[in-house]
């Protein structure tokens, strides 16, 4: 086991208190006074699920990861958008943070990219914008895309339907043997389990209020994006980007997209390294 694939406890667990009083969960690993790198996590996955757990000291990271609202122990927010989602981060009064977004996360960090004093946004095996890709989807998928435009609340309900065990059941299987050979192992496969299960403790409504905003039309402006942006993709991974982000990266004024050579979708922890040393840049 190298460092990169390190999965750890959190360091500290903490809630902050929002303008409007509602609760946002965190957990936290590398020292308290490091640069504040700001983690959206996953689909349907909990603040539990860090990364770098081996090289968050060395970098001197501050790594938070964020329950969204109803996920975990966030309070709801039924009326949430990806912009609120945004206003929440910047509650938080952190200095100059860079922020990842894995997975369903992508979106989430890429609104918080309008934050004033974000510096820096990183999209690993992020999901694209599909409600602007229908043509090229898959048929269930693209279906489910058009349902989410046609009828957010049926979209919404199918979603609720939705456990812990089936999210796992839709990713894993289907992920590549490289990114089986991560998820599968046990102390990981636990770890990801108990964030699941944490995001789902309330409920499947913050999940399925996840996947709607995700896949629909994202409220902000790509072209505008003020910060520079790194598209995190392996060549191996089919599921998240219709096409690895080539199109995203080209949407995004100035992002940078990096395709790494038989990777999948589990970059986050197999790269957790270089992932943050350009973070940091």
């Amino acid at each position: 086991m190298t460092r990169h694939h390190l999965i750890t406890p959190p360091a500290r667990l903490g809630e902050s208190v929002l303008p409007d009083g509602r609760r946002l969960a965190s957990a936290e690993w590398g020292p308290a006074t490091g640069t504040p790198v700001v983690l959206c996590p996953g689909a349907g996955t909990s603040r539990w699920l860090g990364f770098g757990a081996g090289v968050v000291d060395e970098l001197g990271v501050r790594l938070i990861s964020l329950d969204r609202p109803g996920l975990g122990s966030s309070d709801p927010d039924p009326g949430r958008t990806l912009t609120s989602w945004a206003a929440d981060v910047a509650a938080l009064g952190l200095d100059g943070p860079r922020v990842v977004g894995f997975s369903q996360g992508a979106p989430f960090a890429l609104a918080c990219a309008f934050v004033p004093g974000v510096r820096r946004v990183a999209v690993v095996s992020g999901a694209d914008e599909v409600a602007t890709m229908t043509d090229v989807l898959p048929g269930h998928f693209r279906e489910l895309v058009e349902t989410v435009a046609a009828d957010p609340a049926a979209a919404e309900k199918f979603f609720s339907s939705l456990t812990p065990d089936a999210l796992w059941d839709m990713i894993v299987p289907n992920s590549p043997a490289v990114d089986r050979e991560i998820y599968e192992r046990p102390d990981f496969a636990r770890a990801y389990r108990r964030a699941m299960a944490e995001a789902f403790a309330q409920g499947p409504a913050g999940y399925a209020r996840d996947s709607v905003l995700a896949m629909s039309p994202w409220p902000f402006p790509l072209a505008e994006v003020p910060v520079p942006v790194d598209l995190w993709y392996g060549d191996l991974d089919l599921h998240h980007s219709p096409d690895q982000g080539f199109t995203l990266s080209r949407r995004i004024r100035g992002a940078h997209r990096r395709l790494i050579p038989g990777a999948g979708g589990s970059l986050l922890w197999t790269h957790a390294e270089p992932i943050l040393r350009t973070l940091l840049a």
